[in-house]
């Protein structure tokens, strides 16, 4: 069984949550262009594919840390946290009713075709989503478990957020296309 490469360490960037995402990308860049498979044109079929190998690790490595949701996963696999559905609480039911009420609330303002209404639910969103945010990088600050196991419900409200804010572009998309 392949052991997955950690994607800190191939990007060599430190493991944690709040990350600088343009120093990263700048570091991914970097590598990208160290391990292009064109510089080894005239090197072997070997070398070259191995520099194919480590071109798709690092940009897989880019993907991962870029996004919250897996940077997240991630950070809590190296704490030994499972999460994923069959590990993680079920979100409350005070949340799960902000969302639906959001998400009502999305689709009057998309009926309306009120442009100005979907960005106040996308910053509303999008501040919520800081939040949980803000939680996560705290919580992955410290190296105390317990703070890391009660930051888990944190990873779940920002897949609700990526959901919503998915649905918002949608939206924004179909407007345009109205244009």
């Amino acid at each position: 069984m392949a052991v997955a490469l950690d994607p800190f360490e191939i990007l060599g960037i430190s493991p944690t949550f709040d990350v600088d995402l343009k120093a990263c990308e700048a570091k991914h860049r970097e590598l990208s262009r160290a391990v292009h498979p064109d510089k080894f044109r005239d090197g072997g079929s070997a070398e070259r594919l191995r520099a194919t190998s480590l071109a798709a690790s690092a940009n897989e490595a880019w993907r991962l840390v870029r996004d919250p949701v897996a940077r997240a996963e991630i950070l809590f696999a190296r704490a030994g946290v499972q999460v994923g559905e069959s590990h993680e609480p079920k979100a409350t039911s005070d949340f799960l009713m902000t969302m639906l009420e959001k998400r009502e609330e999305l689709a009057e303002a998309r009926e309306a075709k009120s442009r100005e209404r979907v960005e106040t639910l996308k910053g509303e969103i999008e501040s919520m989503q800081a939040g949980s945010m803000s939680a996560l990088a705290a919580a992955f600050r410290g190296s105390d478990a317990s703070a890391i196991q009660a930051a888990v419900p944190h990873l779940g409200r920002l897949r609700f957020y990526r959901r919503y804010l998915e649905e918002v572009s949608a939206t924004e998309d179909d407007f345009d296309g109205l244009a």
